[in-house]
């Protein structure tokens, strides 16, 4: 049972901070909307902070199965970096829910500790695999800049698609306008 009320907790702090913000959000409303009672969350997650980092590393959890389950062992350095971007546009990402919960999670991350540290790890994490792939089609330089610009750029895309309240066709316009940038970036540099 347990992970299944871990589960629902981390879904109803999804909609509590897509309809109240992270401030409004509070134990009892993300009680209420799991139809739990409050005190489990304190057993669970040791309280809201706990709940919120839980739901942070479920979305960053999220993002990086969306690219596992698309990458195999003869997966194209070129590929490989095609379904980094697309897991970063995956519809999970466009939800309004999630897409709310991570713009309130990076505002927040400016202000806690443990947020900025999880941002740090999604960012991280997003270089890292650019790089990877970069750096087997480039030079360790070009590699490093090409996933720096490219970060930037799905980063930025997915922000304006989001901060735009655009539908699913905008969304799908900033994924191939982040490709085409990456094949400009391979075509520039290297292969």
């Amino acid at each position: 049972m347990e992970p299944v009320r871990r589960e629902q907790l981390i879904k109803a702090t999804i909609e509590s901070v897509a309809e109240l913000g992270l401030q409004g959000t509070t134990i009892n409303s993300i009680s209420k909307k799991a139809g739990l009672s409050s005190g489990i969350i304190s057993h669970y997650f040791g309280g809201k902070q706990g709940l919120i980092e839980a739901t942070v590393r479920y979305l960053l959890s999220s993002l990086k199965y969306e690219l596992l389950k698309q990458v195999s062992p003869s997966t194209s350095p070129q590929q490989r970096l095609m379904y980094i971007i697309e897991a970063n546009f995956a519809l999970v990402q466009q939800r309004k829910d999630t897409t709310r919960t991570w713009l309130s999670f990076w505002a927040q991350s400016m202000h806690d500790p443990e947020l900025h540290r999880l941002q740090n790890v999604n960012s991280q994490r997003l270089y890292s695999n650019l790089a990877s792939s970069f750096r087997q089609i480039m030079n360790e330089q070009d590699a490093k800049r090409a996933a720096e610009l490219s970060a930037a750029m799905i980063d930025g895309l997915w922000l304006r698609a989001v901060l735009s309240q655009s539908d699913k066709d905008h969304f799908k316009h900033s994924k191939e306008l982040a490709k085409e940038y990456v094949r400009s970036l391979i075509s520039q540099y290297g292969a």
